[in-house]
This record gives structure tokens, sequence and C-alpha cells, in this order.
């Protein structure tokens, strides 16, 4: 934890990752990278770690105390055979081909295969071993409502922390129309938090202030998006050209609008720094949520962006590790 003056609240540091696919690979290239130069895993450097669909899937392993080293080597080797795409050339083709006439009646890509990869790194987990605070958006389709995995950071948060780690994560990587439906152990149906949270800052933000009850002025925001890109719409689009560009406008707008709640909660800028967004800028339409081509790409451009925010970052968020996480339950009981 951060040091503060005698009467000033402790300095809380959190860290939000934005959905994106296999985008993920930046944010989680980004957090290696920072990570060298630390003497442990960098998810012990937050007090609280918030995280949507692939950012929900590396929010879960830092809290759980995985490298993220080990995350981002998730991505760079078993990101293609996920998403179908470690075969050889022909082999890609054809398998393409197959999952575009799949998707017009069909979830693209099979879970099965994104969760054998997850067994490996999160086992039989249960959120109760995280090390860190964990908010975990996911969207419960039955009762058209959020369904928010959650550590055991408060009273009355007495169930999620005996649940699989990986239920977690597949909750709220089941993107719509890309995977089915996640069934938890419980028989819940979840899909993607991306559905109402793809940027989880403000949900973040509000968890801080009210059920951990620190006070706006003393939290500290490292966010992290996947890429931006960089696009305009005419003055009157064809419906065509505007039915592609739908979801952008959708996942833009809640995450200016996460951003700009996050802002006036922190006193952020106008009072202090309290939020460091990191999302590159890329061309429209550059990268895709299932094309693991350019993972190469992806890696390197979130290690030069490590590189480039290193100086304001450190000092900020890495200076020492956070306070350890005592939570109100145990999977040995309910103690505190």
């Amino acid at each position: 934890m951060a040091p503060a003056a005698s009467g000033t609240p402790p300095i809380r540091r959190i860290l939000c990752i934005d959905g994106g696919g296999i985008m993920g690979t930046l944010p989680a290239s980004f957090l290696a990278s920072l990570e060298e130069d630390l003497d442990r895993p960098i998810g012990e450097y937050f007090d609280l770690i918030a995280g949507t669909s692939t950012g929900g899937i590396l929010a879960i392993g830092l809290a759980m105390g995985v490298p993220a080293r080990d995350l981002l080597d998730l991505y760079v080797r078993r990101g293609p055979h996920i998403f179908g795409q470690s075969g050889g050339v022909l082999a890609n083709f054809a398998g393409g081909a197959w999952r575009r006439v799949k998707h017009v009646f069909a979830p693209k890509h099979d879970a099965d295969l994104l969760r054998a990869e997850l067994a490996p790194v999160l086992g039989d987990k249960r959120i109760g071993e995280a090390k860190t605070r964990l908010v975990i958006p996911a969207w419960d389709a039955d009762h058209r409502g959020v369904y928010i995995f959650k550590t055991a950071h408060h009273p009355r948060l007495k169930t999620d922390y005996k649940r699989l780690a990986v239920d977690a994560a597949m909750a709220t990587a089941a993107a719509p129309s890309y995977y089915r439906r996640h069934r938890t152990a419980e028989d819940v149906g979840l899909l993607d938090g991306g559905v109402w949270a793809n940027n989880p800052i403000a949900l973040a933000v509000v968890e801080a202030i009210t059920l951990l009850s620190w006070p706006g002025s003393s939290l500290r925001v490292l966010s992290l998006g996947c890429v931006n890109e960089v696009y305009l719409i005419g003055e009157a689009p064809g419906w065509g050209g505007l039915a592609r560009d739908v979801t952008r406008l959708f996942m833009d707008g809640q995450s200016h609008g996460a951003l700009g709640m996050a802002k006036l909660l922190t006193g952020h800028e106008y009072e202090r720094e309290a939020i460091f967004r990191c999302c590159p800028d890329v061309p429209k339409n550059f990268f895709k949520l299932d094309d693991t081509r350019k993972i190469t790409q992806l890696k390197g451009m979130g290690a030069s962006s490590a590189r480039k925010e290193r100086p304001r970052i450190e000092p900020a968020f890495l200076a020492s590790p956070a306070e350890s996480f005592n939570p109100v339950y145990t999977l040995k009981g309910t103690g505190s």
C-alpha cells in the first residue's frame, strides 16, 4: 500500500482491463513488460482488479497470482488453437470458411477449446483463492440483468468465493454469437460482461467507493484497453454501413461513459491525476476479436506501450506491493 500522511486515507490502486478477444494479447504484453522489473507477480501491486471478457480472464489469472508473462504465453502460444487457426494455410482457410457459414446459425467458436486451455492456468481453483479483490462482470440472459462475480471483500458477498474461477472466466468471455452461453456449475446461463461493461472502470470505482468504503480521492486507476479503433461515421450513412459499425458504436459509448463517471467519482482531472488510461489507436478493422494472425504485432504494441508509459506508471502503481487482502469469508469456513 502506498504511504499516506497522518489522517489521510491510503492510496488504493485499481487495475481495470477491457474486453477485446485475442486483442487481449496487447494488455497482457503491457503488464508482462512492466512485470519484468518487479520481484513478484504484477497482480500483487493492486488492491482491486476488474476485467471484462478477455480482460476478465487476465484479471482472474492475475488475482490468482499467475505472472503476467504466463498469461501472455497463453495468448501467444494457444490463441490460434482456441480460435481454430493453428493448422496450415489450407486448413485455416477451410476452417475460416466453415466458421463464417456456421456463424449464420450457431456460435462461431467452440467454447470447449477455450475451457481446455484455461484449465492448466486456473485448474479447480475457486474465486476464494484470489490474492487480490476481484470484480468480474457477466450478463444473466434469463433474467436480463447484470451478474458480477466478486471475491468476499464485503460481508454481503457470501457465495461467489466458493465458485470455480474458470466459471467466472468462461462466463465473462461468452461473447454472443462467438461462444454459446456459459452454464456454470449451478446451471446459471451467463453471457459476456461486454454486453454492459466492456470497459469495467466505472464498475470498479463504484465498488471501491460503496462496498469497500474507499474515498474517491484515495483511488488511483490503471485502465487498459485492447485497441482504440479510429473511425468516422458520415452524416447519413446507409443502413449497411451503420449496421457494420453498430457494435463499435455501443462499445465506444459504454467505454466513454464509464470513463466519464470514473473521472467524476475520483476527481480526475481537475483535482488530481487519478486515472491512467492506456489504449493505443489503430486503424478501423485492422484487428479483429478472433483473428490470431496479428498476435505478434499485438504483443509488440503492448511491449512498446509499456516502454512509453513506464515513467508515469511505475511511481504511481508499482513502488511497492499492495496490502495483503484478507477476505471476509474463506474456503475453510465463514470466519473473517
